[in-house]
């Protein structure tokens, strides 16, 4: 069976792993109360609506009659506390000040997080353009120089509120929710359980070989969906999972070969020093994602957008690979 791409989920961040609510979370979240929602902050919606690929949260682009068009992202409810939506607007303002590429919330009355018939929502600017090819040299070093600057602002303080990349978000709370799920067969239950321990150990022996790593504010999501291209080159939209983490985390999912890794640290490296123990990070890193992988899709079968999206995660024989898959990962990190 295909392994999920890097970029298909967004990082689990439920308090505590659980079945999925039986209640849809945008069940009423109709054309017209998204329209009445950007109306309510001053502007002048003029009825067009575009649903943009979103399946964490829902992103909608609406025009207006008297402005270019805004982008609207609706929040998961429960998945991230207020505290926690406000330091990823302010780091995405942070970097915005400090001139990088990134698409910062608006603000109205001096709020970046608003509220409207029982949602939580923020307004952006749109910023069209194209998907990265990640082949040229020189985009890719372009890439990792800015990639490098983000980095240098998230280093000068830490989130206090948004969680780190690590095993316990990525491994044991997704690990929770398939456990908790119909999705996996009882057959396979004993074994998903003994998988998910082999690999979380080879993982936490992965880390303590490499030992201590600086953690600092990352993008968290950093592949190449999160990237658009235009004629004035890259930029970088979806801070939903900025989270702590070591900085080769925001480098792995646009690196698909050595060539383009090399191409990204040529960059990254003329503007910021990288510590190279943490590449032997990656393989970890690529596990706990695949775990995470299940684990969001189990935790939110439920929302009708992914039985949808994900019809292979209701077949037995996806479960059974999925399996075999950690301890091959296990394996290979031994």
């Amino acid at each position: 069976m295909p392994r999920p791409p890097a970029g298909d989920a967004p990082a689990f961040d439920a308090a505590k792993a659980r079945p999925a609510s039986t209640h849809a979370p945008y069940a009423d979240l109709t054309p017209d109360r998204v329209l009445d929602a950007v109306a309510a902050c001053g502007l002048m919606p003029d009825g067009r609506l575009f649903a943009l690929n979103s399946y964490e949260n829902r992103v909608w682009q609406v025009g207006l009659e008297d402005a270019a068009p805004v982008v609207v992202k609706f929040y998961r409810p429960g998945r991230w506390s207020d505290a926690a939506i406000l330091e990823e607007h302010a780091f995405a303002g942070e970097l915005a000040g400090a001139e990088l590429p990134v698409v910062a919330p608006l603000a109205f009355a001096g709020r970046t997080l608003l509220h409207h018939a029982g949602y939580r929502y923020a307004i952006a600017p749109r910023h069209g353009g194209r998907a990265p090819t990640l082949e040229s040299v020189e985009e890719l070093a372009w890439l990792g120089r800015l990639i490098a600057r983000i980095h240098a602002v998230g280093a000068r303080a830490p989130f206090l509120h948004r969680g780190a990349i690590d095993r316990a978000t990525l491994v044991e709370r997704p690990s929770r929710a398939v456990l908790a799920s119909p999705l996996l067969p009882a057959a396979l239950r004993d074994r998903y359980r003994a998988a998910v321990a082999r690999l979380d150990e080879a993982i936490a022996a992965r880390e303590a070989t490499v030992g201590t790593v600086r953690r600092l504010r990352l993008h968290g999501d950093c592949h190449p969906g999160n990237v658009l291209w235009t004629d004035a080159g890259p930029h970088f939209v979806d801070l939903d999972d900025a989270r702590m983490g070591p900085a080769v985390q925001d480098l792995w999912m646009l690196a698909h070969d050595e060539r383009a890794m090399h191409g990204l640290l040529d960059g990254y490296t003329s503007m910021r020093d990288f510590d190279p123990a943490e590449l032997a990070l990656i393989p970890a890193l690529r596990a706990m994602r695949q775990v995470h992988h299940a684990g969001w899709i189990a935790a939110r079968w439920n929302d009708p957008a992914f039985p949808a999206a994900f019809p292979f995660a209701a077949e037995p024989s996806w479960w059974e690979q999925h399996v075999a898959d950690l301890g091959e990962l296990a394996e290979a990190l031994g």
